[in-house]
């Protein structure tokens, strides 16, 4: 596994083993420390439009799982009213996340950051060698600040009353039929489901194009047919930019653990199954101008 820095080893000064063990070793951290600063500042300067636009996506994301969320469950809502059935109504709640999606990983933000928008994606595409270290980290964090950023302003214009009431509660991840296990194993499976479909359609020259509607499409079809087992969160951003204004913890630490694991092993069985192949890059729509910051070889 990649390490955050690989810094060069230096030797220490001084003869015998008392010097490195006295000595050698704070000189060393003393010369690295800086070094490891410096790059992280580098990242930072170099790459702050991608941090800012990966916030930026998955800030639209959260506004509209909320929109729609409140628009299709909220008691006083008409289209709620017109609809009598939950499936339903969760139907198209998924195709309207699933669209969003896909949007967002087409559009120009998407092209630039790569459209990760998810903290477990991030870190399985690092896993792989395709993120460097400060990058992957400054992803994650503008994932959270994104994720918490888009109830807020969710809230700012939908306003409390809607988006807190309990039929919405902010659109909080909390599992529903079957308790904790199951919603570990489901949320577990679909996170591993779509990395792997990502990663298969992503590293295939004749499909690497489309890989945004596969994944906008499993999204649509988790909402549809696992929501009622986790909620379908798939993300840790996501799950916290939802419970901190709902102050709704149950089980959170699924959330946090499951969509790792499973888009980690999903990483993992691809390397198996393409006998450590390499993977062409990270990003989910590839096929454009923006610049790329990561490890690429899509065209090579």
């Amino acid at each position: 596994m990649p390490d955050l820095e690989s810094p060069a080893p230096a030797t220490a000064s001084g003869s015998g083993r008392g010097a490195v063990v006295a000595g050698g070793e704070p000189a060393l951290a003393s010369r690295l420390a800086p070094r490891v600063w410096e790059r992280a500042a580098d990242a930072a300067r170099s790459h702050w439009p991608e941090y800012l636009l990966e916030a930026l996506g998955l800030c639209l994301f959260m506004v509209s799982a909320c929109v729609f969320t409140v628009l299709l469950e909220h008691p006083g809502s008409p289209a709620r009213q017109a609809i009598a059935g939950g499936d339903l109504r969760r139907l198209l709640i998924g195709l309207a996340m699933g669209l969003t999606a896909i949007a967002l990983i087409y559009s120009p933000i998407g092209k630039r950051s790569g459209a990760h928008m998810n903290p477990a994606v991030t870190l399985a595409f690092w896993r792989l060698g395709k993120v460097a270290g400060w990058d992957a980290l400054f992803y994650v964090l503008a994932q959270f600040v994104g994720g918490a950023s888009g109830i807020a302003l969710a809230i700012a214009l939908l306003g409390s009353m809607l988006i807190g009431d309990p039929a919405v509660n902010y659109a909080v991840t909390v599992p529903v039929e079957g308790g904790r296990w199951l919603a570990f194993a489901a949320e577990l499976t679909i996170s591993a489901g779509l990395m792997l479909t990502v990663l298969i359609v992503s590293n295939r020259h004749a499909l690497n194009r489309y890989t945004g509607l596969f994944a906008g499409a499993l999204v649509a079809a988790y909402i549809t047919f696992e929501a009622p087992l986790s909620g379908m969160s798939m993300n840790p951003a996501r799950t916290l930019a939802s419970a901190l204004p709902a102050s709704v913890w149950t089980d959170a630490w699924i959330y946090f653990v499951a969509p790792p694991l499973g888009m980690l092993a999903a990483a993992e069985l691809y390397l198996l199954a393409t006998g450590n192949r390499p993977v062409l890059c990270c990003k989910l729509h590839h096929e454009n101008d923006s610049r790329c910051i990561f490890r690429c070889q899509y065209y090579s």
